[in-house]
């Protein structure tokens, strides 16, 4: 899907399998040209799909607009995940029909990929960018941002809410159904929760010490961590560098890193109340705005430093905290830097990280996408006064490392071919 926090990943597993002699073709948006290819992948632009913008979907997808929460669950999976599958379908096989692929390597909210692989028999895997906790017993469903029940009382609990989430998910099951009868497939045992991945390989980013401890997840679900981690030291150039970096590495109180993500990007779900509340905190806050963030208004605290977009390599060494909407790529790279983190999760998959980071100890589940500043200058006192979440996080930190990233993730694709 031609979403930044999407894009980025797949691109670098793109990278490695391109650096291995493979000829790579991604099919995502006409805005993502340049970065696919500038690795040496060829790039595929959606055509019988329809192309948008991220930084407007409601230009393309007019229900889009102001929708957050589970609303915003509803009309993206409606309009823009099966809603644009079955084109996708129609463009992935077209490109098949002028030059077969061996693999297709999908990213789950691509959907249009699972139609493609099931019409052709391709052998297909998906590449998750996004956070892969299938259903599960022991522990509760996925989407109210719940930490596993206590006792004989709370597995009952978690058994209840698996069931009427089940129910409650019924409409979307059937939508998905019956989009499959749009690109002339047979019906199929998937529902809401499992839809999304291939059931011969999914190559996940994270941990499974990162999800809540289950013995039942299937054996085709393999963690590579940190998708963006290709092994190799990355330095930005100075270019990249904002004009006040100095202030970052002469530093001499502790550098907090605020970052709202690239999805939903209203600066006063956090980042306003954010700088607010470390106003007058011993610490050097840097804000990454994203892409598709306006400029923030009115003058800045005076510890604070904003830019649009901050290098993660250079930033995240120096990093002491990370203040995040939850998006699962800035927690796993703040995790592989052992940092630990204060979670603001409001909607979509972002609710489950922050209950599991915080349910690991690794960080403070502020349990709202729009905290109240108080509400995160006691967070961020609690993380950086307690050891304990920063051993948390390490330890979290340790098993991403071990888990290879991109080139783990080559790895099992290139098992994966014929």
């Amino acid at each position: 899907m031609p979403f930044a926090g999407h894009v980025r990943p797949i691109r670098a597993v793109a990278a490695e399998l391109v650096r291995r002699g493979h000829d790579v073709r991604v099919y995502t948006g006409r805005s993502y040209t340049d970065q696919i290819e500038a690795v040496g992948a060829r790039s595929l632009p959606w055509q019988a799909a329809p192309d948008f913008d991220e930084r407007d979907y409601a230009a393309t997808f007019p229900r889009m607009r102001d929708r957050k929460g589970f609303r915003q669950v509803v009309v993206n999976l409606e309009d823009l995940f099966l809603g644009t599958a079955p084109a996708q379908c129609t463009d992935l096989l077209a490109i098949h029909a002028r030059e077969p692929w061996d693999l297709l390597a999908g990213d789950p909210m691509a959907l249009g990929t699972r139609f493609a692989a099931e019409k052709l028999g391709s052998r297909w895997a998906s590449v998750s960018p996004i956070a892969v906790w299938p259903p599960g017993k022991g522990i509760p469903p996925t989407g109210l941002g719940l930490v596993p029940g206590r006792g004989p009382l709370g597995r009952v609990r978690d058994t209840v809410l698996g069931a009427a989430s089940a129910a409650a998910t019924l409409p979307l099951t059937r939508l998905y159904q019956r989009t499959r009868r749009r690109v002339a497939l047979p019906p199929d045992g998937g529902t809401f929760a499992t839809m999304w991945f291939s059931p011969q390989l999914v190559v996940a980013a994270g941990s499974a010490g990162l999800d809540y401890p289950r013995s039942d997840l299937p054996g085709h679900i393999r963690f590579v961590g940190d998708l963006t981690d290709d092994g190799a030291p990355a330095a930005s150039p100075s270019s990249a560098l904002p004009d006040w970096w100095d202030d970052v590495t002469g530093a001499t109180v502790p550098v907090v890193h605020v970052t709202q993500g690239t999805a939903n990007v209203d600066p006063r779900d956090l980042i306003l109340p954010a700088l607010e509340a470390l106003a007058d905190e011993d610490a050097l806050v840097v804000v990454g705005l994203g892409h598709r963030t306006a400029p923030l208004p009115g003058p800045l605290p005076a510890n604070a430093r904003v830019a649009p977009m901050v290098p993660y390599p250079d930033l995240l060494p120096r990093t002491a905290v990370m203040i995040t909407n939850g998006g699962l790529g800035a927690v796993l790279q703040a995790l592989r830097h052992d940092i630990p983190l204060v979670v603001a999760g409001g909607d979509l998959d972002k609710p489950e990280i922050a209950a599991r980071v915080g349910w690991h100890g690794a960080g403070v589940n502020l349990r709202t996408g729009r905290p109240r500043p108080a509400a995160i200058t006691a967070a961020f006192r609690a993380v950086t006064t307690d050891p304990g979440y920063r051993t948390a996080a390490a330890r979290l930190g340790a098993e991403l490392r071990s888990l290879g990233g991109t080139r783990a993730a080559a790895d099992l694709l290139e098992a994966h071919l014929p």
